[in-house]
């Protein structure tokens, strides 16, 4: 009975991390499973070194014979360099895929057709990713375009608006739906505060979000801990409405909000976005519980993102951790390899005047060129296997870094996480928070 209770009390940290973290969940078990692996264990390789691919299809994990498999060799999320359909004579298949001469990732998919559903395998070898330099520019006003933006921003009084939520609270945590003016009088970011009860000053945890429309529950797990959590929207929206009311705006006014205004660095959809969550920080720096120094952010994809744009651009974050980051290195494709969601560029002719325009844009938007501005200790998490956030992307942000970096690579995932991720980043963030 009390493996039991302990097991249970475990998942329930896990979940609550999780769900409040809004990651995406790792995919559930398939009848089929198509398994493909490079021939080294961790993945990584030397520029010119080759890479041999095993793949191999198991049902009650046992080798089908005689399967008929379709794989593809390519770059990065770059058209296939080669496709072949073979028949797994034995259950088994050696590809011999050649090698990189440049750093990057060369990946094999692997396609099954059985009993009228198809199943798909990936694996993704690296060549010195370390070395991966981003594409994307950097502009001569980058620091001074946003110290005037966040000055600017500054001068609009917080008025903040906070709000208990009694049926969300615990014996141990206040609960709070909270809005604070950002970006012009009147506009607001909304998002769930989670205090501890006891008296104290403590620690706090930023919590950014992936991307989407949706509602947020806050973190009173982590709360009850000894840690003030607080989890923010983007929209503007409160983030305790019916479901229905982020469905309508997901499908509706806000559908592809990633690339709003692209094209206007100073209308840009992040623009607003950015300076939220610096603003966020001015209200956590203003609560009387707050211990006025040890503060980390934290999300995953977008809010990996933010995470490390957040710690870039405000000197009062001590910490962040960062899962499989989007906004990374977006030009990468305009130069034939891989770039950042939400993949703007992607067939498009870069001598168009609208993408010129866009291009300027976003290098003031692109996480490499916050990356540069981080000087705290930072925890990142991804795999290879990423098509949402590309490998090749999230390195050209990584290797800008100069500031001490945890890096904890599960190289088979793709654009979601285990358990352990969460475990590991869990201790990460709560021994700086000490």
């Amino acid at each position: 009975m009390k493996t039991q209770h302990l097991f249970l009390r475990y998942f329930l940290i896990l979940i609550t991390f999780g769900c409040t973290t809004h990651l995406a969940a790792q995919p559930g078990e398939t009848f089929i499973k198509v398994n493909v692996a490079p021939d080294r264990l961790d993945w990584l390789y030397k520029a010119g070194e080759p890479v041999t691919f095993d793949i191999s299809v198991t049902k009650n994990d046992v080798c089908l014979k005689n399967i008929e498999v379709r794989y593809e060799l390519s770059e990065d999320m770059m058209d296939p360099l080669k496709k072949e359909t073979v028949t797994l004579k034995d259950g088994r298949l050696s590809v011999n895929a050649g090698s990189l001469k440049k750093p990057g990732f060369l990946r094999c998919s692997v396609f099954v057709m059985y009993d009228g559903k198809e199943y798909v395998g990936r694996a993704t070898a690296g060549f010195d990713p370390e070395k991966i330099q981003p594409t994307v520019g950097y502009p001569s006003d980058f620091v001074s375009f946003w110290e005037a933006a966040i000055s600017e921003n500054a001068k609009i009084p917080m008025a903040p608006v906070v709000t208990l939520l009694p049926e969300r609270c615990t014996d141990k945590v206040n609960v709070y739906h909270v809005g604070i003016q950002n970006y012009r009088l009147g506009s607001r970011i909304y998002g769930i505060l989670c205090v501890p009860k006891a008296p104290g000053k403590y620690p706090a945890l930023l919590k950014v979000p992936g991307a989407g429309i949706r509602p947020y529950s806050g973190d009173p797990g982590f709360a009850a801990e000894g840690v003030i959590t607080f989890e923010i929207g983007i929209h503007g929206i409160p983030v305790n409405l019916p479901a229905g009311v982020y469905n309508d705006l997901n499908n509706g006014a806000l559908n592809n909000y990633p690339v709003f205004n692209m094209d206007n660095k100073d209308q840009y959809f992040y623009k607003r976005v950015y300076l939220g969550c610096v603003r966020s920080v001015d209200f956590i720096y203003s609560l009387p519980e707050f211990d006025g120094t040890n503060l980390v952010v934290t999300g995953g994809s977008q809010g990996g993102a933010l995470s490390i744009i957040t710690a870039g651009l405000d000197a009062r974050v001590k910490g962040l951790a960062a899962y499989y980051p989007a906004l990374c290195d977006m030009t990468g494709y305009l130069y034939g390899r891989a770039g950042g969601w939400p993949h703007a560029f992607r067939n498009v002719d870069k001598n168009d005047k609208v993408t010129a325009r866009k291009i300027e844009t976003i290098a003031y938007y692109d996480v490499v060129n916050f990356a540069r501005q981080i000087k705290v200790p930072g925890f990142y998490s991804f795999g290879y296997n990423d098509m949402v956030c590309p490998p090749t992307s999230m390195y050209s942000a990584f290797n800008v870094i100069s500031a001490p970096k945890t890096m904890f690579i599960v190289e088979e995932i793709a654009h979601w996480t285990y358990p352990e991720q969460y475990v590991k980043a869990r201790k990460w963030i709560s021994a700086q928070l000490k």
